[in-house]
């Protein structure tokens, strides 16, 4: 029984971590050496705390219903029919934001790793967007367990990287800070922290043991990027400091170069199949019109982006994380208190409903989202 336990405990850890940690990681280091690193680790660990506490009110609203959802469904049955609407409007976002992310940085990526620079990034891009938009075409759904590859090549990736680059460490570089790029960070480490989306999967992993597991799990899952992004960033900008490229690996060499790409690769598949079947699922649309949105609309930002040039990797990944995470996030903190009142189920765990901090992390999402408007229009 025990090793049935620990082995659900394992494979529930081990979702959240590989939902989180995604490409977005690679944006860290180029926001973080912007306003310094002791302020970007700083947004780490606050951001951190925020979500650790934001995913386990998310627990527990998910254990204190009876009917299994995804976040729409929660949101419509504790905030109702508006709720559910902005609810999946946000996570749609969140969908596109990272897919046009990936599409960028793939672009980038192929052409620094074949001719040094990334002049011919647009063309990558479409060739890249080509591939896949086949793959999800033909409904190759095995592929999707190729993110599980592409989180071990992602973790691998950054070890190495912290073993060969921490020698070089320079305190120098660690001590530069810029208040005036204070919220700077803030929407690529939130974008790169979030795992709202399948934290409700995790009751049906944990199955009957979700009512003893459920919290240790997502304990577990939000601290271990935590820790991993700390590492990341304390070596990628002590050693190169300011000189960091939007996308990491390019300033790290073409071996890192493809590491990087083959996890922006498995990313952008596994995030493919999950918007598709977000539409299918919530909006009731037929297959192929879910395939044609999830490939077209991505291809038509991607344009828009690299003709008009109103915004890049970092900013795309920011604007995902504000607009999207703190969305979700707002509406998850809004449903809390329903959710203890009007559930059907008893918890295995109750956060306690802390309204002043409730309302402080909901004034941090707004903003972010305003300092990222203004940001990116102002």
């Amino acid at each position: 029984m025990i090793h049935k336990i620990n082995h659900k405990f394992l494979a529930a850890v081990s979702i959240l971590v590989g939902t989180v940690i995604g490409a977005g990681i690679l944006g860290i280091p180029y926001v973080v050496s912007q306003s310094g690193f002791l302020i970007g680790a700083a947004w780490i660990v606050i951001l951190g705390i925020v979500i650790l506490i934001t995913n386990l009110y998310l627990g527990e609203i998910a254990l204190r219903t009876k009917k299994d959802h995804q976040l729409p469904g929660y949101a419509g049955k504790y905030l109702g029919k508006t709720g559910r609407i902005i609810m999946l409007a946000a996570a749609i976002f969140g969908f596109y934001a990272a897919l046009l992310a990936y599409l960028v940085g793939e672009g980038e990526s192929f052409s620094s790793l074949f001719f040094g620079h990334v002049n011919y990034a647009l063309y990558f891009g479409i060739a890249f967007w080509l591939a896949l938009t086949w793959f999800i075409y033909h409904g190759y759904d095995a592929l999707k367990k190729g993110e599980s590859v592409g989180v071990a090549v992602l973790l691998l990736l950054i070890l190495a990287i912290s073993i060969g680059f921490a020698p070089d460490i320079s305190l120098e570089n660690l001590k530069y800070i810029n208040y005036s790029n204070l919220m700077i960070p803030f929407g690529v480490i939130l974008f790169a922290l979030l795992g709202f989306s399948v934290l409700p999967e995790l009751e049906k992993v944990l199955g009957k043991d979700k009512k003893n597991l459920m919290k240790k799990s997502i304990i577990w899952g939000t601290l271990i990027p935590i820790v991993v992004y700390l590492i990341f960033a304390l070596v990628v900008v002590g050693f190169l400091g300011g000189g960091i490229n939007e996308i990491a690996t390019l300033s790290l060499g073409k071996f890192f170069v493809l590491l990087g790409i083959f996890t922006m690769f498995t990313s952008f598949l596994a995030l493919s199949f999950a918007l598709r079947d977000t539409l299918i699922w919530d909006l009731k649309i037929s297959k192929f019109k879910a395939w044609l949105f999830t490939a077209v609309v991505p291809l038509i930002l991607y344009f828009l982006v690299m003709f008009c040039g109103f915004a890049t990797f970092s900013t795309i990944l920011s604007i995902g994380g504000t607009l999207s995470g703190g969305v979700m996030g707002i509406l998850i903190l809004l449903m809390v208190r329903n959710a203890k009142k009007y559930g059907d189920d008893k918890p295995a765990y109750s956060i306690p409903y802390m309204w002043p901090l409730i309302i402080l992390f909901i004034l941090l999402f707004i903003a972010g989202i305003v300092f990222d408007l203004w940001h990116l229009f102002g």
